[in-house]
């Protein structure tokens, strides 16, 4: 099965705190709000037809709040959720896509400058190439959450793109089905991102992201590049990091020209010389010194925009490379880590300690890692930001 629903796994992508939510309509009598959303669609100029239409379809959906309220930390390791992800029929799947559609995947970088490769890990982690679309009332998913006053100010922009789909003539409304949180498609784009670099890719004339494999593509693609894709540059490798190594210097934050980690021993993980240049890298130890080692180049930030969970993107990263050529990682014989329940009582600990570990989730973000840092840094421990239970001991 694909992962959840791209909005559950980085909650705060597009909250943008821009203060829109006093000025929207939320909560109160469902009509009431529907008039309201009826009014702000006719206020785009988009058409009855298509307002009375995705109207129709829109309802309190239960199942969604409940999805909203019960959304789960991304609390697996990175070993065990790439292992499962990057899996056998991922990548055959993958391969064979990327040769079903070569010359739509040719286009399209020559057009944005991002590779197939890129494209396919995310239609392959998303859908598991358009196999799994989800079964929710997209338009009903979009009211729900947009009528509840948590976050308003995401979801009513997306409710009202939903219309202009429906508008548009690129998905009826009981075509519109996916996430909970209102993601369309074989690659999980909100409806705005839908609007506004949705593209006919094989010329029909429509733009249906549920179907239509060239229009997810070069949708795709061209989402990807608004990112700030980087064309003709890497995303991630795999290395070797000598032991000496000095491992406060891994960090995600800590960007260094390659030639210093160059400099410093780090080598390719077959062993051969990194090129001594000054793009910029950064170490990253997804299990500590004993796991795997990974430079991630500039454009790795791209995949942290799609998703801010760091075990998400970097495995979307990894299975770029994988469908590009790039053999298996060697996982190395890393140091156990914590559970969910031993990550929160380290947080507390470090929120004790006085540092901002960004919550008490039980989720290792770069703050956690940073606390980590800094704290084995203060007992002599080699500082590679990886908490484990001798550590929370020794707090």
């Amino acid at each position: 099965m694909p992962v959840a629903s791209r909005f559950a796994l980085t909650l705060s992508l597009l909250l943008s705190g821009s203060g829109l939510a006093a000025a929207q309509q939320c909560g109160g009598d469902f009509g009431a709000f529907l008039q309201g959303v009826r009014a702000e669609a006719e206020a785009k100029g988009l058409s009855a037809g298509a307002i009375d239409a995705a109207v129709a379809d829109m309802r309190q959906d239960p199942k969604v709040l409940a999805a909203d309220r019960a959304q789960g930390v991304f609390a697996q390791d990175w070993q065990q959720f790439a292992t499962r992800m990057v899996n056998g029929y991922r990548l055959q799947q993958g391969k064979e896509n990327l040769q079903k559609y070569a010359s739509v995947l040719s286009r399209i970088e020559a057009e944005t400058g991002v590779p197939g490769p890129v494209i396919a890990a995310f239609w392959g982690l998303e859908t598991d190439y358009g196999a799994v679309l989800g079964n929710f009332d997209t338009l009903a998913a979009l009211a729900t959450l947009a009528h509840d006053c948590r976050r308003p100010e995401l979801f009513r922009p997306h409710l009202l793109a939903a219309i202009e789909i429906v508008d548009r003539g690129y998905l009826t409304p009981s075509e519109m089905k996916g996430a909970w949180a209102g993601e369309i498609g074989q690659t999980q784009l909100l409806p705005e991102e839908y609007i506004e670099f949705g593209t006919d890719g094989d010329g029909n004339g429509r733009i249906d992201l549920r179907q239509d494999a060239a229009d997810v593509l070069f949708t795709t693609g061209k989402y990807i590049q608004s990112l700030g894709w980087r064309g003709g540059e890497p995303w991630l490798e795999a290395v070797q990091v000598p032991s000496e190594f000095p491992w406060d210097r891994a960090a995600l934050v800590n960007k260094e020209p390659r030639a210093n980690f160059a400099e410093l021993g780090v080598t390719r993980a077959d062993g051969s010389a990194l090129p001594s240049d000054q793009l910029p890298a950064s170490l990253i130890l997804p299990m500590g010194r004993g796991g795997p080692a990974f430079l991630a180049y500039p454009n790795f930030d791209i995949y942290l925009k799609w998703n801010k969970s760091l075990v998400y993107s970097l495995t979307a990263a990894y299975f770029s490379t994988r469908l590009a050529g790039a053999p298996p990682v060697d996982m190395g014989n890393p140091q156990p880590g914590l559970d969910l329940e031993g990550t929160k009582r380290l947080q507390q600990r470090l929120t004790d300690l006085g540092y901002d570990t960004g919550g008490i989730d039980g989720i290792i973000g770069e703050n956690t890692r940073a606390a980590v840092r800094k704290e084995q840094m203060r007992l002599g421990l080699p500082a590679d930001g990886w908490p484990t239970a001798d550590l929370l001991s020794a707090l």
